[in-house]
Protein backbone atom coordinates (compact mmCIF):
# COMPACT_ATOMS: atom_id res chain seq x y z
CA UNK A 1 0.00 0.00 0.00
CA UNK A 2 1.00 3.63 -0.62
CA UNK A 3 0.25 6.24 1.39
CA UNK A 4 0.25 9.91 0.39
CA UNK A 5 -0.96 12.65 2.74
CA UNK A 6 -3.80 14.75 1.28
CA UNK A 7 -3.94 18.81 1.92
CA UNK A 8 -5.78 18.36 5.10
CA UNK A 9 -3.91 17.41 8.11
CA UNK A 10 -4.24 13.11 8.88
CA UNK A 11 -6.11 12.21 5.69
CA UNK A 12 -4.93 9.91 3.25
CA UNK A 13 -5.02 8.83 0.34
CA UNK A 14 -3.81 4.91 0.16
CA UNK A 15 -3.17 3.12 -3.37
CA UNK A 16 -3.31 -0.34 -3.71
CA UNK A 17 0.45 -2.03 -4.67
CA UNK A 18 -0.78 -4.19 -7.38
CA UNK A 19 1.23 -7.44 -8.78
CA UNK A 20 0.11 -8.53 -11.38
CA UNK A 21 0.14 -11.55 -13.74
CA UNK A 22 -1.76 -13.08 -16.53
CA UNK A 23 -4.66 -14.10 -13.65
CA UNK A 24 -5.32 -10.44 -12.82
CA UNK A 25 -4.05 -8.79 -9.64
CA UNK A 26 -3.68 -9.30 -6.32
CA UNK A 27 -3.09 -5.96 -3.63
CA UNK A 28 -3.35 -6.03 0.29
CA UNK A 29 -6.37 -3.39 0.57
CA UNK A 30 -5.72 -3.01 4.71
CA UNK A 31 -3.16 -3.67 7.23
CA UNK A 32 -3.10 -2.86 10.76
CA UNK A 33 0.78 -2.87 11.13
CA UNK A 34 0.77 -0.09 7.88
CA UNK A 35 -1.93 2.34 9.22
CA UNK A 36 0.29 1.96 12.53
CA UNK A 37 3.25 3.00 10.79
CA UNK A 38 1.69 5.78 9.47
CA UNK A 39 0.19 7.10 12.19
CA UNK A 40 -3.19 6.27 11.44
CA UNK A 41 -6.01 5.01 13.42
CA UNK A 42 -5.70 0.88 12.96
CA UNK A 43 -8.83 -0.32 14.86
CA UNK A 44 -11.38 -0.31 12.25
CA UNK A 45 -14.30 -2.04 14.06
CA UNK A 46 -17.33 -2.05 11.10
CA UNK A 47 -18.05 -2.40 7.68
CA UNK A 48 -20.58 -0.62 5.47
CA UNK A 49 -21.19 -0.82 1.41
CA UNK A 50 -23.35 1.20 -0.32
CA UNK A 51 -24.83 0.88 -3.87
CA UNK A 52 -26.52 3.63 -6.02
CA UNK A 53 -28.15 3.12 -8.81
CA UNK A 54 -28.17 6.24 -10.57
CA UNK A 55 -25.32 8.33 -11.84
CA UNK A 56 -25.62 11.81 -10.02
CA UNK A 57 -26.67 10.33 -6.74
CA UNK A 58 -25.21 11.90 -3.64
CA UNK A 59 -24.66 10.75 -0.24
CA UNK A 60 -23.43 12.90 2.54
CA UNK A 61 -21.83 14.54 4.26
CA UNK A 62 -21.59 12.31 7.35
CA UNK A 63 -19.91 12.18 10.63
CA UNK A 64 -20.32 11.42 14.09
CA UNK A 65 -19.73 13.77 17.29
CA UNK A 66 -17.65 12.59 20.49
CA UNK A 67 -17.60 9.96 21.92
CA UNK A 68 -18.48 8.22 18.75
CA UNK A 69 -16.49 9.92 16.27
CA UNK A 70 -14.87 7.80 13.54
CA UNK A 71 -12.39 7.08 10.88
CA UNK A 72 -13.28 6.23 7.66
CA UNK A 73 -11.36 4.35 5.38
CA UNK A 74 -13.00 4.50 1.74
CA UNK A 75 -13.24 2.28 -1.32
CA UNK A 76 -15.09 1.89 -4.65
CA UNK A 77 -15.54 -1.39 -5.82
CA UNK A 78 -17.93 -1.16 -9.16
CA UNK A 79 -18.19 2.24 -10.99
CA UNK A 80 -16.72 5.14 -9.68
CA UNK A 81 -17.75 7.81 -7.02
CA UNK A 82 -16.25 11.24 -6.25
CA UNK A 83 -15.43 11.11 -2.66
CA UNK A 84 -15.00 14.37 -0.39
CA UNK A 85 -13.79 14.69 3.12
CA UNK A 86 -14.22 17.85 4.89
CA UNK A 87 -12.09 19.11 8.19
CA UNK A 88 -14.58 19.77 10.95
CA UNK A 89 -11.70 20.01 13.78
CA UNK A 90 -12.17 23.12 14.89
CA UNK A 91 -8.40 22.97 16.10
CA UNK A 92 -7.30 22.04 12.86
CA UNK A 93 -4.96 24.24 10.26
CA UNK A 94 -7.57 22.77 7.78
CA UNK A 95 -10.73 23.28 9.79
CA UNK A 96 -13.08 23.97 6.94
CA UNK A 97 -11.59 22.95 3.81
CA UNK A 98 -12.64 20.18 1.81
CA UNK A 99 -10.60 17.54 -0.39
CA UNK A 100 -12.23 15.34 -3.25
CA UNK A 101 -10.72 12.67 -5.03
CA UNK A 102 -12.38 9.72 -7.93
CA UNK A 103 -11.96 6.48 -6.73
CA UNK A 104 -12.93 3.47 -9.10
CA UNK A 105 -13.23 0.18 -9.89
CA UNK A 106 -9.72 0.27 -11.38
CA UNK A 107 -7.77 2.77 -10.24
CA UNK A 108 -6.65 1.45 -6.67
CA UNK A 109 -7.04 4.16 -4.61
CA UNK A 110 -8.79 4.66 -1.48
CA UNK A 111 -9.62 7.74 0.90
CA UNK A 112 -8.73 7.65 4.48
CA UNK A 113 -10.50 10.22 6.71
CA UNK A 114 -9.80 10.52 10.51
CA UNK A 115 -11.65 11.77 13.46
CA UNK A 116 -13.55 14.85 13.11
CA UNK A 117 -14.11 14.54 9.18
CA UNK A 118 -17.44 14.71 7.23
CA UNK A 119 -17.62 12.15 4.74
CA UNK A 120 -19.96 12.19 1.44
CA UNK A 121 -19.66 10.94 -2.18
CA UNK A 122 -21.27 11.56 -5.56
CA UNK A 123 -21.61 8.80 -7.91
CA UNK A 124 -19.94 9.16 -11.06
CA UNK A 125 -21.59 6.44 -12.98
CA UNK A 126 -24.97 4.60 -12.78
CA UNK A 127 -24.29 1.43 -10.36
CA UNK A 128 -22.06 2.30 -7.98
CA UNK A 129 -20.29 0.06 -5.10
CA UNK A 130 -18.60 1.31 -2.74
CA UNK A 131 -17.66 0.17 1.00
CA UNK A 132 -15.94 1.46 4.20
CA UNK A 133 -14.77 0.46 7.11
CA UNK A 134 -15.13 2.47 10.06
CA UNK A 135 -12.94 2.44 13.57
CA UNK A 136 -16.35 3.21 15.77
CA UNK A 137 -19.55 1.47 15.70
CA UNK A 138 -22.77 3.55 14.45
CA UNK A 139 -24.36 5.60 17.20
CA UNK A 140 -27.73 7.23 15.92
CA UNK A 141 -27.69 10.11 18.64
CA UNK A 142 -23.66 11.12 17.83
CA UNK A 143 -24.49 10.83 14.11
CA UNK A 144 -24.68 14.51 12.20
CA UNK A 145 -23.57 16.01 8.57
CA UNK A 146 -23.84 18.98 7.64
CA UNK A 147 -24.80 20.34 4.06
CA UNK A 148 -23.35 18.91 0.66
CA UNK A 149 -23.80 22.63 -0.92
CA UNK A 150 -23.52 24.86 2.24
CA UNK A 151 -21.04 27.81 1.26
CA UNK A 152 -18.99 27.86 4.25
CA UNK A 153 -17.65 25.19 2.19
CA UNK A 154 -17.64 25.49 -1.26
CA UNK A 155 -17.73 21.91 -2.66
CA UNK A 156 -17.61 21.48 -6.11
CA UNK A 157 -19.41 18.58 -7.49
CA UNK A 158 -18.92 17.10 -10.67
CA UNK A 159 -22.20 16.54 -12.13
CA UNK A 160 -25.40 18.11 -10.71
CA UNK A 161 -27.03 16.24 -7.84
CA UNK A 162 -29.35 13.60 -9.07
CA UNK A 163 -31.03 11.96 -6.16
CA UNK A 164 -30.34 13.34 -2.74
CA UNK A 165 -32.15 11.81 0.62
CA UNK A 166 -34.21 14.78 2.23
CA UNK A 167 -32.36 15.08 5.65
CA UNK A 168 -28.99 15.01 3.53
CA UNK A 169 -30.43 18.53 1.92
CA UNK A 170 -31.68 19.98 4.85
CA UNK A 171 -29.03 20.51 7.24
CA UNK A 172 -28.21 23.79 8.83
CA UNK A 173 -25.39 26.18 7.91
CA UNK A 174 -22.22 25.57 8.79
CA UNK A 175 -20.57 27.93 11.08
CA UNK A 176 -16.80 28.59 10.69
Amino acid sequence: MEFTETKLKGAFLVRLKKIEDHRGFFARGWCQDEFKAHGLNPSMLQLNVGFSHKKGTLRGMHYQEAPHAEAKFVRCTRGVIYDVIIDLRRDSPTHGQWFGAELTQDNGTMLYAPEGFAHGYQTLTDDADMYYMTTAMFARDSAKGVRYNDPAFGIQWPLPVSVISDPDQKWADYRL
